[in-house]
């Protein structure tokens, strides 16, 4: 599945990264590190750190393998 995180609108709560911290990691205070391409077994963990996300940053695509459209998880195009 491929990730899309919107850096613009992250804000480094690293909520992602305490929720699937072999997907998410920050760098520093501010910066947010992460794999785009996730294999689908990490699907629940995403799951959970798009959820958690404060600011609603992380996105599921839609348009790749995996992708959950009608979940609010897809990306804007």
């Amino acid at each position: 599945m491929r990730l899309v995180v919107d850096l613009n609108r992250c804000q480094g709560y690293a909520q992602c990264a305490f929720l699937a911290p072999d997907v998410f990691a920050m760098h520093g205070d501010e910066s947010l590190l992460y794999h785009p391409e996730v294999e689908e077994d990490r699907r629940e963990d995403v799951a959970r750190a798009v959820a958690a996300c404060p600011v609603q940053a992380i996105m599921v695509d839609a348009n790749s393998p995996g992708g959950n459209p009608g979940t609010g998880q897809e990306a804007d195009r």
